[in-house]
């Protein structure tokens, strides 16, 4: 079908609403946003001794005290063989029903006799689906922000080519194809050793972040055709879906939702798989560009500014044009260190938290209970409304303006994490700011590319400005992870928010290219 199917040409006929484009961009975003839950999943891949990793999940469940906790702890410090062994026995007893299987609950509750109590052997059969495959593929926190590292390098690397081949193939078949790849990347995870490193890091990882990097420069490059006149605003409201996705996405996962707890890794893939898959095709139908020379009602774009040069976006340049000029890499440079903090605190504010919150006395039960609320509501929701407040102001005061006021910001806030991560209101606080400043990223850069480099190419200059942001996702959460396991995470936030404030002096030093050249 031809993208432009939906939309008659301008001249006095009926033109497509540009309503449903905002509302086919949030669906495909909040579907893409999706790995920004990850986190949700980083607690029950990292390695953990078996008694811990059934005993904490069994514990939640029943609502013991630390003390019970550790009282659990004690009574379940078996091999970790013989352990999985019984935990499988447990799953068999609590399948079992009716009158026929009285005999093999007798023969059951034998071979545990002497290795749990009664009451700690119910406890963990509550949370026995999804914890033999926690025992099976234990993860170390490096391998958990490996797989989030490359989502995010092949979101980014996949985008540049998703922005070459958009105006071939049209933006609506390009989105229809990213949900594709990215429900069928999760399926499959759900299907094939869900938990395992390697199928996990390739399904997940590979093949996940390749749909998103399909998908996701279109509602941007789309919106912007739609809205000449609110770049900003419309660039916010597209991907303010991604950060709102985040909020989505943990929720049903996590602690709210429980289809981890519950349902185990596996069917949780195949849920978010299939949803994704639905959402993203659905939203794509508006994604269509409008008619050539098309402009809104009342609308004259400028064309110099005040001391008769070009304005801002109406010299259109090539990527090839774009990437000889400084500008281009002073914008990447800004990205990628705005961006590699934001990533940072996503792929481990749970398991810092935790363990700071711990180390400052706070009970393990609820150090969990806070630092996933600190992620599913406070930094998923601030980073949906950042994105649309900041690309508001964005249009009022000007991009780099904005992108230096929040990029300073961002990098006092990170190196501050460290020390507000312990304490319940103060990581809520920091969670807040950091998401609110992380998700204004995804509107000022796609805008200040825009500004200057011309709306025309946007799709496939955006593309290789957001190579940033797989720069940032590889660096900071691996960076981050390996520190993690080295009992120095601390000096992982310092070193992020040092580059953010190096990075607001290093855009405010953008200005217009001196020589604009005509695409």
């Amino acid at each position: 079908m031809n993208d432009q199917s939906n939309v008659q040409p301008a001249g006095g006929q009926k033109v497509m609403n540009r309503g449903l484009v905002v509302v086919g961009a949030i669906l495909i975003q909040l579907c893409l946003g999706a790995i920004y839950a990850w986190s949700v999943f980083t607690p029950a891949l990292v390695a953990s001794d078996p008694a811990d990793v059934a005993a904490v999940y069994s514990a939640s469940k029943l609502g013991l005290d630390q003390a019970g906790l550790d009282k659990m702890k004690s009574e379940l410090a078996a091999p970790k063989s013989e352990l999985k062994a019984v935990l499988v026995d447990l799953q068999e007893l609590e399948d079992a029903t009716g009158t026929a299987d009285v005999l093999k609950r007798k023969a059951l509750e034998v071979k545990r006799t002497g290795l749990l109590t009664a009451m700690d052997a119910i406890a963990v059969a509550h949370g026995v689906k999804d914890k033999v495959d926690a025992l099976e593929y234990s993860l170390t926190k490096t391998q958990t922000q490996i797989i989030f590292s490359a989502g995010l390098a092949l979101f980014a690397v996949v985008m540049v080519m998703a922005g070459r081949m958009m105006p071939k193939v049209g933006p609506r078949k390009l989105a229809v194809a990213g949900g594709i790849v990215l429900g069928l990347g999760y399926v499959l995870a759900g299907l094939i050793s869900p938990g395992n490193f390697w199928t996990t890091f390739f399904l997940v990882g590979i093949v996940g972040g390749s749909g998103i990097g399909l998908g996701y420069v279109v509602p941007i490059a789309v919106g912007m055709k739609w809205f000449p006149d609110k770049k900003g605003m419309i660039t916010g409201l597209a991907v303010a879906g991604f950060g709102f996705g985040a909020l989505l996405w943990i929720y049903l996962a996590g602690q709210f939702g429980n289809l981890i707890a519950d349902f185990g890794l596996g069917t949780t893939f195949l849920v978010f798989g299939v949803a994704f898959f639905l959402l993203v095709v659905i939203g794509g139908l508006w994604m269509v560009n409008p008619p050539a020379g098309w402009l809104p009602a009342g609308y004259k774009p400028p064309e110099v500014t005040k001391d008769k040069k070009p304005a801002a976006g109406t010299v259109d340049y090539t990527s090839g044009q774009m990437l000889a000029t400084p500008q281009f890499y002073m914008i990447l440079l800004t990205f990628a260190f705005g961006a590699g903090a934001g990533l940072t605190v996503i792929g481990c504010i749970k398991l810092f938290a935790i363990e700071s919150m711990t180390a400052s006395g706070v009970e393990a039960a609820k150090a969990s209970a806070v630092a996933g609320t600190a992620m599913a509501l406070f930094y998923a929701l601030a980073n949906g409304i950042g994105r649309i407040v900041w690309g508001a102001v964005s249009d009022a005061i000007g991009r780099k303006a904005s992108i230096i006021i929040m990029t300073a910001i961002q990098g006092v806030v990170v190196i501050l994490f460290q020390w507000m991560a312990g304490y319940e209101y103060m990581l809520y606080l920091a969670a807040a700011l950091i998401g609110f400043n992380f998700g204004g990223n995804f509107a000022l850069f796609p805008t200040i590319t825009a500004d200057t480099f011309g709306t025309k190419n946007i799709g496939q200059n955006y593309g290789w400005v957001f190579l940033a942001y797989g720069i940032g996702g590889i660096v900071g959460p691996i960076m981050s992870g390996w520190l993690g396991d080295q009992k120095m995470f601390n000096t992982a936030f310092t070193i992020l928010g040092v580059m953010c404030l190096v990075g607001a002096l290093v855009i405010a030093g953008v200005k217009p290219p001196k020589k604009a050249v005509a695409a």
